[in-house]
């Protein structure tokens, strides 16, 4: 979230403070963990390219297992 929003140069002014608030965290702990995540090279399209790779794959096994559940009725 808080990578994502340092991203788009349209929301990062001000983004780490932003987030903090919207997570109930100090921001000075968000800034440190967006930096540890930024040095260990996680930005933030790779974050977003994992999230979308896991929901399809949630998406598929949840179309799977509705019709394993259709064919078991």
């Amino acid at each position: 979230m808080a990578l994502e929003a340092l991203a788009d140069p349209d929301r990062s002014h001000g983004a780490i403070v932003r987030v903090a608030e919207q997570l109930g965290v100090h921001r000075e702990a968000l800034r440190t963990w967006v930096r540890k995540a930024q040095a260990e090279g996680q930005d933030a399209s790779s974050v977003s390219a994992d999230r979308n790779a896991r929901l399809a794959q949630l998406e598929k096994e949840n179309r799977e297992l509705r019709r394993a559940n259709t064919i078991l009725k």
